[in-house]
């Protein structure tokens, strides 16, 4: 286990903690053992959201609720878990059951998704909160969750209507290039002023291009 600890960034105290962060029930039942890792995955998904939720608060000061509750979804799913786990290689220290493991357990999504959580758990009980922020920060510094998950189209428009009580209008200027390749480009209005253009290879990537201008226009002045 001291390679993993190595990946962590973080040396256990108490090694049963790890051990247990890392031992699926199937194993367990094998085994006649008495523990197994899901209640530290209950305790880690708690403390990931605190950490996550603590990150983007102060990493992005302008941005609202909607925004940070968006991102931090994201964040904590299965799908970006999944992720992490792979980067550090979390499934090859596993001990599944051996029907499990046959079954391909060790790349399961659910697994090393729960087995991340676990593993958050078992730092903040040994170690406390610092050293469990120190290892899911790192994790978050990695990533760029508000580059490939912000709907910039939705944000506008929750803007625009707020504050004219009148939602923005999309407008293509042009389709240029062959079939297979286009490029749109589309114009944001509301009503004759335009707020922002954007490109993309269809037109809800324009749109959403175009969205991100206006929406950067708009968190910085005034129309």
């Amino acid at each position: 286990m001291p390679f993993i600890e190595t990946v962590i960034g973080y040396k256990f105290k108490n090694k049963k903690l790890l051990k247990e962060a890392l031992t699926h029930k199937s194993h367990a039942m094998e085994h006649g053992l008495k523990t197994h890792n899901e209640r530290l995955e209950f305790l880690g998904d708690s403390i990931l959201g605190l950490i996550v939720s603590y990150y983007l608060f102060d990493k992005y000061p302008k941005e609202n609720e909607g925004y940070l509750s968006k991102i931090k979804s994201y964040a904590v799913s299965r799908t970006s878990l999944t992720v992490w786990a792979k980067e550090i290689n979390l499934g090859e220290y596993l001990h599944l059951g051996i029907g499990e493991e046959q079954s391909g357990g060790k790349k399961r999504s659910s697994i090393l998704s729960n087995a991340i959580e676990a593993v958050i758990g078992a730092v903040y009980i040994d170690g406390g909160i610092n050293p469990a922020a120190d290892f899911v920060t790192n994790w978050l510094e990695r990533q760029s969750f508000e580059n490939d998950h912000r709907d910039y189209k939705s944000e506008l428009q929750e803007i625009i209507q707020k504050r004219f009580k009148t939602p923005p209008d999309y407008e293509v200027l042009s389709a240029e290039g062959p079939e297979h390749a286009k490029i749109f480009t589309v114009k944001v209005k509301l009503k004759k002023k335009v707020l922002g253009i954007g490109t993309g290879k269809n037109k809800k990537e324009a749109q959403q291009e175009a969205a991100k201008s206006a929406f950067i226009h708009f968190r910085n002045y005034e129309v």
